[in-house]
């Protein structure tokens, strides 16, 4: 599955500019492989990937994969972080956060399909608990309806 003979790989991260993101394209340029970062640096910082410009291993696009996932070239995998993960972040931009979740995945998806390559999606999960505004309705019981009789 590796794009060359050297054994290394070739993943696209989104939302690699992230504090997570940021970190994981360190430690896959640091072992070897080479990394795309797509961001729109909505919520992710530039000044996160800084030292990695100009690394023939890194490439940045700053685009919004909402819209476009802009990648030329072999893929081996794709790594899906981008989402706005902290309350006051994704309270800000709801439908941005929704439509991340949502147009994002299936464009990194689309991508990860075309190149028959391995696909992580990571996806910051929040109950209306874990805001600071309290519930409007009561809790839901866990048990999925597909089990009840």
């Amino acid at each position: 599955m590796t794009s060359s003979a050297t054994g290394s790989q070739r993943i696209v991260i989104t939302g690699g500019s992230g504090f997570v993101g940021s970190h994981l394209c360190d430690a896959l340029i640091a072992r070897g492989d080479r990394v795309v970062c797509v961001d729109n640096l909505c919520t992710g910082r530039r000044a996160n990937v800084e030292h990695l410009i100009g690394n023939p291993a890194f490439e940045f696009h700053e685009v919004d994969v909402i819209r476009e996932l802009p990648v030329d070239g072999p893929v081996d995998a794709v790594m899906h972080l981008a989402s706005p993960a902290s309350p006051p972040e994704y309270l800000r931009m709801p439908l941005e956060s929704l439509d991340v979740g949502s147009i994002g995945t299936r464009r990194a998806l689309d991508l990860a399909l075309r190149h028959k390559a391995r696909f992580l999606l990571a996806s910051t999960v929040r109950s209306s608990s874990s805001t600071t505004a309290a519930p409007t309705a009561p809790a839901r019981s866990s048990t999925s309806w597909a089990t009840r009789r």
